[in-house]
């Protein structure tokens, strides 16, 4: 698992024969029940019981601290009825009717 540059003949990540980016050793104390049930089920799931133990922590500290999912957004959708215009020709109706609106603001101003 240790990765060591063999160019340079170098062991930046050792130090006294120990390996730096390996797992960590540690001694936990389990209740008999607790540790039988993790036996079980890495027997079920053929896994290794340190892999069990992994999976149980992660799982247990993930649920803890669940992480919100992004709302998502639905719009409705509305029946509007047939166009009473041709949907084609809409940039030429607003161009007339943005002129119908200058003319009228011409018209007042006099």
């Amino acid at each position: 698992m240790c990765r060591v540059p063999f160019t340079t003949g170098l062991m930046p990540w050792h130090h006294n024969g120990r390996c730096y980016d390996v797992a960590m050793r540690t001694t936990v104390r389990l209740d008999d029940e607790l540790l039988e049930r993790l036996k079980a089920r890495a027997r079920a799931e053929k896994v290794s019981l340190t892999r069990m133990i992994n999976r149980a922590l992660k799982a247990g500290l993930d649920a803890s601290n669940p992480r919100r999912r992004p709302t998502v957004y639905r719009e409705q959708v509305h029946a509007m009825g047939t166009p009473r215009i041709a949907l084609d020709k809409a940039l030429a109706m607003a161009a007339a009717l943005e002129d119908e609106e200058i003319a009228r603001e011409l018209a007042t101003r006099r």
